[in-house]
């Protein structure tokens, strides 16, 4: 049998990390791919949309950790 070469991955455009395409969301500002982590951690804007708006607003990916 042959193998199947497709992968269901995308990188991650607030933390970095290569998760599933399907367990993610996209961000409010412009629709990249978010990880469900961080969308659980409150991350809604990716890094280049989170460097755009004003610090505290609270869903940034450029956040201190917790």
């Amino acid at each position: 049998m042959t193998q199947l070469q497709e992968r269901d991955a995308m990188t991650c455009r607030a933390c970095g990390n290569e998760e599933r395409a399907s367990e993610g969301y996209p961000c409010v500002d412009c629709g990249t791919f978010i990880c469900v982590i961080c969308n659980l951690r409150g991350v809604i804007r990716c890094r280049g949309c989170a460097a755009k708006h004003p610090d505290g607003d609270g869903a940034s990916a450029n956040r201190p950790a917790e």
